[in-house]
């Protein structure tokens, strides 16, 4: 499996998305492989904090693997996708800093902002653009507002197009942009698993208390979006035409 998970010292330790041929996107069995490395974590009393970046110089990652999409002819459950997705599925009281590089797409970008802390590179660019290919992403779709704001959020998910690092730390979706993200995201990891263990955990789940209720509260509404979407004539004809993976704008 192309997804690593390894102890850095001094409780820190790296989830790596480790396929860099494919802009490290993700088909179902990663999206299952991610939801048993939060379990790990939490339940590892050693593992104090968490970083998580993309393997190779283009991408943290370009999203679902719209191959491997077009090869079953549909997506994953929504319950898979829950639970890959880091505090949402699987309760994740360890802190995790995302480092962002290249693309951050769709999926990354959902994986990105259920991070606790983004730092981005310079070259890193957000978007989501499902809008455009007859898709959503139901479970941003109710964490985005918190974060920046329901009219930013709008715009970031209406209109498809991407976000330089620049533009998304200036509306909060990224924390700060640094020349080595992941250098930078370590050195945070770093002091943060050095604060005191349970009072990181207690202050992550009251913190995030808010956001999970209404996650939970909508869940139900994300899946039949999710099923209403799937029997799109749009999302139909992406699925079984020919041709490579759609890409996001980058102007």
């Amino acid at each position: 499996m192309s997804i690593e998970f390894e102890g850095m010292g001094d409780g820190v330790f790296v989830v790596t998305l480790n396929r860099p041929e494919r802009l490290n996107a993700l088909d179902a069995a990663h999206k299952q492989a991610l939801a048993g490395i939060w379990r790990q974590a939490e339940a590892r009393d050693e593992v104090r904090a968490v970083v998580m970046r993309g393997a190779g110089p283009r991408a943290f990652s370009a999203g679902s693997d719209f191959k491997a999409m077009k090869e079953t002819g549909g997506t994953v459950g929504t319950d898979i996708l829950a639970n890959a997705i880091p505090s949402v599925g699987v309760e994740l009281t360890k802190p995790v800093v995302a480092a962002l590089h290249g693309y951050v797409i769709g999926f990354g970008l959902t994986l990105a902002i259920h991070c606790d802390l983004r730092i981005a590179g310079p070259d890193a660019r957000l978007s989501f653009p499902e809008v455009e290919h007859g898709m959503l992403s139901g479970i941003s779709d109710i964490t985005l507002p918190g974060l920046v704001g329901e009219a930013a959020a709008l715009e970031i998910m209406l209109t498809g197009r991407a976000y330089s690092a620049e533009e998304a730390q200036a509306i909060r979706l990224v924390n700060r942009v640094a020349a080595d993200p992941y250098a930078e995201a370590l050195a945070l990891a770093r002091k943060l698993a050095g604060n005191s263990f349970h009072a990181n955990r207690l202050t992550k789940r009251l913190v995030l208390a808010e956001r999970r209720a209404t996650i939970a509260r909508h869940m139900q509404e994300v899946a039949q979006a999710r099923l209403d979407i799937a029997a799109s004539s749009r999302h139909a004809s992406v699925l079984n035409a020919a041709g490579a993976q759609p890409r996001a704008r980058l102007d």
